[in-house]
């Protein structure tokens, strides 16, 4: 088994690159119960997170830009707008957008959620949250937004604060998988690797095949040091080619020692999730 610090190590940097991804993916994907806000890594195992990576397919945003510029002022145009952009990875652009929708519409909160959303990914946590904070009320909270605000405060080493967020929204949606997800990756980052696998492995109980959550799942698991374990988990009714490949990132992430901090951050920068 590996040096105790080595672990921990690889640890901080492999689920702060989760964490942010989590935060990176608002509003990106849908489930049964709306968008959902799974933390994720990088490389194979991603293989469905929306934001590409150089070389895939991106979304189209030439009609979508078209009509932001006819109207700048309309809230939609600049929601779907500001999201493409996400997808594609110009965070810093989809923050200039969405910026500008907000001033336009200051009382529109599916624009603040879609800009805070923005600015988490875009690595602005604390603007960010406070963003949020006024996308919803605590009379009539939405649970994906406290999920994303759990996130921000996990990245700012709130860790206490942001599970609060996160049982807000459990109290919502009781064992929601996209948000389990995201306190089991806050578990991680404060080391109590035991708890992040209970919380893991109730949030893959309830998302079936979901990929991230598996992975994440996997990572905490191998982080213990049962990589066969880990292995079989990331390799479940998955295709050879795809199990290969998710095993082999799988060991990558497990194997990083001191330079791990600047690779995972190189993941996370990568990729975006749901939120």
């Amino acid at each position: 088994m590996r040096d105790q610090s080595q672990v921990a190590r690889v640890l901080l940097s492999a689920a702060s690159a989760l964490i942010l991804a989590a935060a990176v993916a608002g509003c990106q994907t849908t489930t049964a119960r709306g968008p959902d806000v799974t933390g994720s890594v990088g490389g194979p195992m991603a293989a469905r997170a929306e934001i590409p990576r150089d070389g895939d397919a991106r979304v189209p945003t030439d009609a979508l830009g078209e009509r932001y510029r006819a109207n700048p002022r309309d809230p939609d145009a600049a929601i779907r707008y500001g999201q493409a952009l996400r997808i594609n990875g110009q965070r810093a652009q989809a923050v200039a957008v969405l910026e500008a929708a907000s001033l336009a519409n200051p009382n529109n909160k599916s624009v603040l959620a879609a800009y805070g959303r923005a600015l988490a990914d875009n690595g602005n946590f604390k603007q960010a949250f406070d963003t949020l904070s006024n996308a919803h009320t605590p009379s009539n909270p939405d649970w994906r937004i406290l999920s994303v605000q759990g996130t921000t405060l996990d990245q700012m080493g709130k860790h206490d604060e942001a599970r609060r967020y996160y049982a807000s929204a459990l109290k919502i949606v009781p064992e929601e998988p996209s948000v389990l997800s995201n306190l089991g990756l806050s578990y991680m980052l404060t080391k109590d690797l035991g708890k992040a696998e209970q919380v893991l492995r109730r949030a893959h109980a309830g998302a079936g095949s979901d990929p991230r959550i598996r992975q994440n799942l996997a990572l905490v698991v191998g982080l213990q040091g049962r990589f066969a374990e880990a292995e079989s988990i990331v390799k479940a009714d998955l295709p050879p080619d795809e199990a290969a490949a998710n095993v082999a990132y799988l060991k990558q992430m497990l194997s990083r020692g001191d330079g791990s901090r600047q690779g995972a951050d190189n993941d996370a920068a990568g990729l975006s999730r749901r939120s």
